[in-house]
């Protein structure tokens, strides 16, 4: 008999660049506001994911200050930030996954994020082409862990040199951090098999995702590592397909053919992210095939770079996709849903129990044990059924 699928992991998405109702609109739009981020948390930390994805990039608040805010600000939830390498030395960054870390009682898991844009790079004093990154990267994580786990490195590398570098105070967890990446290019699956403890994938089509798990395996293997899985969607969730779909469309409904071809130009002239070439391809901007594999639907990748596709459907579609992905291998799910405050509440209260998750906390009691039925807030409170008093 097959082994039973093992219970999925959701965490959710910090919208730290802003927030909305439509893609390429700004009709009931919403800005990055850290009360706003900190509502998003303080929600799903009681709903039942355990964690949250905080972006990194030149239009997101900074990850690990983010972090804090909102650590500060919740009780069990874990905190997916970016570290990218370059941008400040390992050393630096060992202190401040340290320190996030102690303060958050061992709630922080940390993001490799590499780049795609060299552009965006360059702004931040990295020029380095695509697979040297890697190189690099290879580098400043021999210092970072040597950091993380001992409290001293040195390192005479061509990109990274440490000399007698320390770190005093340990991080909370033992015996560090886990270390979360995504990249679809070789030197990325290579870099995968080699450092990390999860590899992330965006959303594509089983059979895509399940050719990537298998090369990350065999790299991972060729070390005598092993490697566990993630992946990155939208969901559209709504109590029939119908529904969903027809929610789908209205998230496009004020997307003007002029705004996805000005996003599409951006992907291609900007990215050398083999990753985001991948996404693009599933629809090359095209609205009349997205679709791409059933109930994926790719309408956010039209105009949002990165993760760009989302289920669609009621709760049981949505959890029989879900359960394809597990069967590759996939067993933590980073979510997310427009906007991200009320799709929440949505996909927790509709698609999580259909894998047992349910709210860390039980919710206190309404009655005495009479069965009610909800009466709509009125100040008489809510109704005894007929089933109640028989």
């Amino acid at each position: 008999m097959p082994e039973p699928q093992k219970p999925l992991d959701f965490l959710w998405f910090i919208p730290s660049s802003g927030d909305g109702s439509y893609l390429g609109s700004d009709d009931l739009s919403r800005p990055n506001d850290p009360e706003y981020f900190a509502e998003i948390a303080r929600a799903v930390d009681r709903l039942g994911y355990s964690g949250v994805l905080i972006p990194t990039g030149a239009a997101c608040e900074e990850s690990f200050v983010l972090a804090a805010h909102l650590a500060a600000q919740t009780e069990r939830l874990k905190f997916l930030v970016a570290i990218r390498p370059g941008t400040a030395s390992p050393s630096y960054y060992a202190r401040l996954a340290s320190t996030l870390d102690r303060l958050s009682r061992g709630r922080l898991l940390i993001n490799i994020v590499v780049g795609g844009s060299e552009q965006e790079l360059a702004g931040d004093g990295i020029f380095l082409k695509h697979d040297e990154r890697y190189d690099h990267a290879v580098e400043f994580f021999q210092v970072f862990n040597d950091l993380i786990h001992n409290g001293h490195a040195d390192l005479d590398g061509r990109y990274i040199k440490a000399r007698n570098a320390r770190l005093v105070l340990p991080p909370a967890q033992q015996p560090a951090p886990p270390l979360y990446f995504g990249g679809s290019s070789d030197a990325a699956i290579e870099f995968a098999g080699e450092h990390v403890e999860k590899y992330l994938t965006w959303g594509e089509p089983p059979a895509q995702v399940g050719e990537k798990i298998a090369r990350v395996r065999a790299s991972a293997a060729k070390r005598g590592r092993k490697v566990s899985f993630g992946i990155r969607l939208h969901f559209i969730v709504r109590e029939t397909d119908e529904e969903a779909w027809a929610e789908a469309d209205r998230l496009i409904s004020r997307l003007s053919d002029d705004t996805i071809a000005a996003a599409q130009e951006v992907f291609r002239k900007q990215s050398d992210s083999v990753g985001q070439q991948r996404m693009v391809a599933l629809h090359n901007g095209r609205r009349d095939r997205l679709e791409v594999s059933p109930n994926l639907w790719a309408g956010v990748g039209l105009v949002r770079s990165g993760a760009g596709t989302a289920l669609v459907g009621s709760p049981a579609t949505v959890a029989a996709r879900l359960r394809e992905y597990q069967a590759l291998g996939i067993d933590t799910v980073i979510a997310s849903g427009y906007p991200h405050l009320e799709e929440a509440y949505r996909v927790a209260e509709l698609l999580l129990p259909e894998f047992g998750i349910g709210q860390p906390v039980a919710p206190l009691r309404n009655s005495f044990g009479e069965k009610q039925v909800f009466g709509g807030g009125g100040h008489g409170g809510n109704v005894r059924t007929a089933a109640a008093g028989s």
